[in-house]
């Protein structure tokens, strides 16, 4: 039996009255997935466990079948491991992002503009973070360049217990609410502060204001946390696997759980993705291991932008070039299974995570099903689905089937 776990990233949403009170995933054009929304099992998951943040990271350690209320340490430790960053015991990590704040003319009041500074490149970002780095950085904290706007900083013996903020969740709000608070507060504070004089003039910005792109001109410091252990997969389900992504933080949790990292050139977690290469990969990858987990990143970089328009599209994108793809190429093996849903919704309203149910379906080549379905948000409010409300069930239920 080979597996295949598909993960549209926050692709599930809340009706728009833009959208004649459909939701984007309603209103795409999904013929692959609502052809496995009729054929296979379908039902709903909490991916995420009350108490926890909706962040991707609690929601895809769930998917995978680890508890998170026994195995999460926090975000940036899976970012680090992405990062090669060994992390000792006494470290905490946090993720470090590049931003991009608008002031007033005084400069008294900031606003978070924008959490990613337009998408920066790896290579631009790589510079800025450098001289970070060399200009704020000590014996206790290191900064590490990362992918795109997604960067690490590691504070030796550091505070964890400061309450902070994801800057995604504050695009368009004034920042003076949400800096961080708690123990601690003031060293990151004060990084947060050098690293915009840091920032202010350096050429990589001048260029991209010239260009018209949005400068990175501040650090923002978050989702700290230390070292995870997790048993493998391979321990837990007796099952090799490979895992591709453009995000860190879901390559850090793949290396956490023994998965082989696929290399796929391209890939931005962004709309303009190479799709096709990341199901090709794991189609292959599928030839020496026995579950592929495949996740892509852009529906929940357009619901963080607010544009249903670019969800449309990632969405129709991750259907025909990804789902399709699979779907077409696994037909070489016997025997499989294929596992597809969002990791958590991103409503466009919000333009941040939200912790309600999601959709999954669950394909057997050997069984074939006649659901009178399409796989949406609708499939949550049905009777007589499958609902996994501790959401690590659900990898059990799909591998061996109890």
């Amino acid at each position: 039996m080979k597996y295949v776990v598909i993960i549209g990233d926050g692709m599930a949403d809340r009706p728009l009255k833009e959208l004649g009170g459909k939701t984007p995933l309603q209103s795409a054009y999904t013929p692959n997935m609502d052809r496995l929304a009729r054929e296979g099992t379908i039902g709903k998951i909490r991916t995420v466990p009350p108490g926890f943040h909706p962040g991707s990271d609690i929601a895809n350690l769930n998917i995978l079948g680890y508890n998170p209320q026994e195995f999460y340490s926090g975000r940036a430790p899976l970012e680090a491991a992405s990062i090669g960053i060994p992390l000792k015991q006494e470290d905490v990590a946090y993720r470090c992002n590049l931003v991009t704040l608008k002031y007033n003319k005084d400069k008294t009041k900031a606003v978070m503009e924008d959490y990613s500074s337009g998408h920066i490149t790896t290579e631009e970002a790589g510079e800025l973070v450098k001289d970070i780095n060399n200009n704020i950085g000590s014996e206790q904290i290191s900064f590490y360049p990362g992918v795109s706007y997604r960067h690490i900083m590691v504070w030796s013996s550091g505070a964890a217990n400061i309450e902070c903020t994801p800057p995604h969740d504050i695009t368009g709000k004034e920042i003076a609410d949400y800096l961080p608070v708690g123990d601690g507060e003031d060293t990151l504070r004060d990084l947060m502060l050098k690293s915009a004089g840091v920032l202010e003039n350096h050429p990589v910005n001048r260029e991209r204001l010239r260009k018209g792109y949005k400068p990175a001109n501040s650090i923002w410091l978050w989702g700290q946390g230390k070292k995870m252990t997790l048993p493998t997969f391979k321990q837990k389900y007796s099952l090799k696997g490979s895992l591709v992504s453009a995000v860190d933080l879901m390559r850090g949790l793949g290396i956490n759980a023994g998965f082989e990292i696929l290399e796929v050139p391209g890939i931005t977690g962004y709309l303009d993705t190479n799709y096709v290469g990341k199901a090709e990969a794991s189609l292959k990858a599928l030839e020496r291991v026995d579950i592929a987990y495949i996740h892509v990143e852009a529906p929940d970089e357009a619901g963080h932008s607010g544009n249903f328009r670019d969800k449309i599209k990632a969405i129709e994108d991750f259907d025909a070039l990804v789902v399709g793809t699979v779907l077409k190429g696994i037909e070489s093996f016997n025997k499989y299974k294929i596992l597809v849903l969002p990791d958590h919704a991103t409503p466009i309203e919000i333009k941040t995570h939200s912790d309600e149910p999601v959709p999954f379906v669950i394909y057997d080549n050997s069984v074939k099903r006649k659901n009178k379905a399409a796989f949406d948000e609708s499939i949550t409010e049905m009777d007589g689905i499958l609902f996994f409300e501790e959401g690590q069930r659900l990898m059990d239920y799909f591998i061996k089937g109890e």
